[in-house]
């Protein structure tokens, strides 16, 4: 079983900020800024590819709520709305989770995007071709 459906069972402590019947936010047990809240379905999906798009929506409608409760909550200046999807892409608890990171101008916490030269037609194509 993962950690946090340990969470969700609560066979593992946590300090909840928000539960209801399909949904449990967390405060983030390493707090990237104060506030830095996780966002999870109680039902276990491995990532945002395998969720119930309905427990998708009642996940993101929560996270919506979280990040402006938050916002004020923290004093923050913005909000990163964050999901990992596998581990090449940063993923580390195979539970679908969102994380809501209160940020102020300044803060030291990076998310960086590398730019890339690609051919953009043959790019939009492919995604197209997949769909």
């Amino acid at each position: 079983m993962c950690i946090f459906c340990k969470i969700i069972n609560g066979e593992i402590p946590s300090s909840k900020v928000y539960e209801d019947d399909k949904v449990l936010a967390i405060l983030d047990i390493s707090q990237a800024t104060y506030g830095h809240t996780l966002v999870l379905p109680k039902k276990h999906y491995d990532n945002l590819l395998t969720i119930d798009d309905d427990i998708y929506q009642d996940t993101m409608l929560v996270a919506k709520k979280l990040a402006k409760a938050i916002n004020q909550a923290t004093s923050s200046e913005g909000v990163n709305i964050l999901n990992n999807c596998n581990e090449a892409a940063g993923q580390t608890v195979m539970h679908f989770h969102v994380h809501i990171i209160p940020r102020k101008k300044n803060d030291d916490v990076k998310i960086e995007f590398t730019e890339h030269k690609y051919d953009l037609n043959e790019v939009k194509e492919k995604i197209i071709k997949a769909l």
